[in-house]
């Protein structure tokens, strides 16, 4: 007879797919750059390829060294500004657009191989780097209200991520009055200066 006993081994979680089969993309990545390196020390000579390899490496720091500073230059300004009381110039977000894919563009172009620096040379360009960007925020945005779909906390994600035209972030949550039950007091000012 049997009384439903568990068994002492937890069952084990299942691996996600991204798990299983990013070992085996990186694995033939890395052989891919090998193989083309290869054949182009053969077409040419092994100091060829040790010379791209080092312009690469040049390459990507002064790329990473320069997104860097702007960066740090653009934070440092935000910060100055907001001290002082006054508000933050609408001009100062679209200097910092871009710094991070300007920054990963740099980090495969420092990594050796041909590949790695044809898709970090890609990235430095502004269309494309718009593209990604607005593709990453897509498909955070949907990965968020996903999570606040499956969330216990309901829409608390959403709230979270209420802002104005102007970009400041606003917490708190809206308040929808049902039709039929008026406001002895009338209509309410706006919030806003």
């Amino acid at each position: 007879m049997t009384t439903g006993a568990q068994s002492p081994y937890p069952a084990r979680p299942r691996r996600s797919r991204l798990r299983t089969l990013l070992p085996l993309g990186v694995a033939a990545w890395l052989v891919l750059e090998i193989w083309l390196l290869t054949l182009v020390a053969g077409a040419s000579s092994g100091l060829v390829v040790f010379l791209i390899l080092l312009a690469g490496i040049v390459l990507g720091s002064y790329v990473i060294k320069r997104a860097g500073r702007r960066a740090f230059r653009n934070l440092t300004e935000t910060v100055q500004q907001q001290q002082g009381g006054g508000p933050v110039a609408p001009g100062a977000r679209t200097n910092s657009e871009g710094n991070g894919l300007t920054m990963l563009g740099g980090l495969l172009i420092v990594l050796p191989g041909l590949i790695s620096d044809a898709l970090g040379l890609l990235l430095l360009v502004p269309p494309v780097q718009k593209a990604v960007s607005r593709y990453a925020e897509r498909t955070f945005e949907r990965k968020l209200r996903e999570a606040a779909a499956q969330s216990p906390l309901g829409d608390a994600f959403t709230r979270a991520r209420m802002s104005h035209p102007d970009g400041k972030v606003v917490q708190g949550e809206v308040v929808r009055d049902e039709p039929g039950s008026g406001s002895p007091e009338g209509p309410r000012p706006p919030l806003t200066k």
